[in-house]
């Protein structure tokens, strides 16, 4: 049964030299009938800065700015800030992305009151080099996926560190803060690969080396979903900022599978507990959607979709989603049959 409707590109790149390559992967926030896109957007050099787009209705674009929003500042920032992701706690904004250096990629965010000027918070995630996070991570090979060390121990260490000059890090990104607190205290996602876990912290100044050498020890206990189907065979990833429901947290993630010489990215559904969301509820066990369209097959990158965000109006969910790395698209599917759909798996 096809449960997606798919409503096709609503933004593409334009000559305006910040998103001349591409514009994708856009963070969303509803309000009313009003739907913000702040989308990633790539120059020439694969260079990414944060634009502006919004729309009435969910499909009907009727602003585009024509400079960024959001662009780079810091050192950990100099190739792009990447991927964002909003969510609203109370009356602040949180924009998460990742801060890319042409090496090493962290997950950090920034605050916000109103949509237009941030206050950046800093990098949240761990700062280990590969030799480091293996050291840590080795008491947990007999508990969790054998793919958190084969990553590591042999394509990153073995690959990366003979093509790239300089201290390579573990990348860790896919941040995506729930949109409230969780037992008094910030949840967020994040992607060690190939799996997703769950942070809690009360401020980021709790977030020290000695706080991550302890996480990450304990790896397996932060552990939300795992690789577990075919569409799922090289890793997964947050997606879209989770939906809370009367059931639990609706959350689109993405799926990543190994197929003969290429990857395809899938969009994914899963139902997680409101009090922990380490419990699963329900979880398809075929993708969502995947790239069947021309303009999710062929692109920068080929055979891509990638949910980063959704708006609901009525009872359709659209998710906005990021097509082979060059444009943005929609689609959307009728939440009361997604969460029975859960409900049965």
């Amino acid at each position: 049964m096809t449960l997606v409707t798919k409503h096709g590109v609503i933004l593409k790149k334009t000559n305006n030299s910040f998103e001349n390559l591409g514009v994708f992967n856009p963070a969303v926030m509803q309000e009313g009938n009003t739907v913000h896109l702040l989308y990633r957007a790539v120059r020439n050099g694969n260079f990414s800065t944060i634009g502006y787009s919004k729309l009435e209705g969910p499909l009907k674009v009727v602003k585009r700015l024509i400079e960024p929003v959001f662009f780079s500042e810091t050192p950990e920032e100099f190739q792009g800030v990447e991927d964002p992701r909003i969510t609203k706690i109370d009356d602040t904004y949180y924009l998460s992305y990742a801060a890319y250096d042409g090496i090493n990629v962290f997950g950090a965010y920034a605050t916000s009151k109103d949509l237009k000027t941030f206050e950046r918070q800093g990098i949240i995630t761990p700062k280990f080099t590969f030799e480091e996070y293996s050291e840590l991570i080795k008491n947990n090979y007999e508990k969790i996926s054998i793919h958190h060390t084969l990553f590591y121990d042999l394509y990153c260490r073995y690959k990366l560190e003979r093509l790239m000059k300089g201290k390579i890090y573990v990348w860790d990104k896919n941040i995506i803060f729930f949109p409230k607190k969780i037992n008094g205290k910030f949840a967020v996602f994040h992607r060690l690969f190939p799996s997703i876990q769950i942070l809690y912290f009360n401020d980021p100044s709790e977030l020290t080396v000695a706080f991550w050498e302890t996480y990450i020890s304990n790896l397996r206990q932060h552990i939300v979903l795992q690789p577990k189907y075919k569409h799922e065979s090289s890793h997964i990833g947050g997606g879209c900022p989770p939906i809370e429901t009367d059931l639990g947290w609706l959350v689109i993630y993405h799926s990543v599978e190994n197929h003969t010489k290429h990857l395809i990215y899938h969009a994914s559904a899963v139902l997680l507990d409101l009090n922990d969301p380490r419990k699963v509820l329900g979880r398809l066990n075929k993708p969502l959607f995947s790239p069947t369209e021309s303009y999710e097959k062929v692109g920068y990158v080929n055979n891509v979709v990638f949910p980063t965000g959704t708006a609901l109006f009525d009872d359709e969910l659209y998710i906005y989603y990021g097509a082979a790395d060059s444009c943005v698209a929609v689609a959307s599917v009728n939440i009361n049959t997604l969460l029975d759909e859960l409900k049965n798996q």
